[in-house]
């Protein structure tokens, strides 16, 4: 497969790499940006002047972020130069906006009527509902809790940097048997799930607003958590315990497969392999080094998704 990894400058000129000695992508529903770690031969003058990072596989751009961290080491009569990356989207989480009750705010108000964020795109959806913003809260936090409210979904990144709260509606679909695949598997984590919440009402009192989740006490696991009334559900208080409990649920069971090469899935396009039928993809990881390439794409059955 044919791979390289272009680095734009900020005076808009590009270098191209194609010697890649090894890189690692990955992207999740449950994460706000897609990330990139890779190693590659090449000559480099001035990295500090980098301002874009992209990795295309096959002519398909899979990634396009800020350069995190670059380094350039000499050995051996060659240079050898490593990065890390995280898409534009990353940018959301830096953001803040002013504290206190934002009314009548859509997706589509909520990112385009404060920065102007680069390459960051979104799905066109004028629905509103409210968002409070809390103290040292993030742009993401609000997306996020939009999108809870209006479509009951967790938001997520599809091609590059650009932003869905809704399922793809026309989907690429992939089908892989025992024959075309390196290994699939299934795993379940506990680890983040949540018995019992606890939400004081507006005078701080403890009773009123309660969650226990029968299914996770049934496993033996027991954990409390209390927090003051959040202001994000101020309408709706109970949605602010059911929004936890899905969150803590996120990943619990991961159905993935593992493949030689890469054929281009995205969050959201439906996969089957083995016991799985026709899921929607919720991660895509994509390895490679001088042995090859590999894919491990995952779905989740969460409360988020099922």
């Amino acid at each position: 497969m044919n791979v390289y990894i272009i680095l734009k400058n900020t005076d808009n000129s590009e270098m191209i790499y194609d010697n890649i000695l090894s890189f690692s992508f990955h992207k999740d529903s449950y994460q706000s940006y897609t990330s990139l770690g890779a190693k590659f031969q090449g000559n480099i003058s001035v990295p500090e002047n980098v301002s874009e990072i992209i990795l295309k596989i096959d002519g398909k751009t899979v990634h396009h972020g800020i350069a995190d961290n670059i380094s350039v080491e000499f050995t051996g009569g060659n240079s050898v130069i490593s990065l890390s990356s995280r898409s534009f989207t990353s940018l959301l989480l830096q953001n803040q906006i002013e504290t206190g009750l934002k009314t009548n705010i859509s997706i589509n108000s909520l990112i385009n009527s404060y920065y102007n964020l680069p390459y960051v795109t979104h799905e066109d959806n004028q629905e509103t509902s409210y968002i409070f913003v809390k103290s040292n809260s993030n742009m993401w936090d609000g997306i996020v809790n939009l999108s809870y409210k209006i479509k009951g979904t967790y938001p997520y990144i599809r091609g590059t940097n650009y932003i869905r709260i809704t399922p793809v509606e026309n989907p690429e679909v992939f089908e892989y048997n025992d024959d075309n695949l390196i290994s699939r598997g299934v795993t379940t984590s506990g680890r983040k799930l949540t018995s019992n919440f606890h939400m004081s009402d507006l005078n701080g009192d403890f009773g009123e607003y309660e969650l226990s989740d029968s299914d996770i006490i049934s496993h033996n696991i027991i954990r409390h958590r209390f927090f003051e009334l959040d202001r994000q559900f101020l309408y709706n208080p109970q949605q602010a315990l059911e929004y936890r409990s899905a969150y803590s649920s996120r990943g619990r069971k991961i159905n993935f497969c593992t493949y030689s090469g890469y054929n281009g899935e995205d969050l959201s396009d439906i996969i089957t392999f083995g016991n799985v039928d026709k899921k929607r993809i919720n991660s895509v990881t994509i390895t490679g080094n001088s042995s090859g390439i590999i894919t491990e794409t995952a779905v989740y059955t969460d409360k988020f998704f099922t």
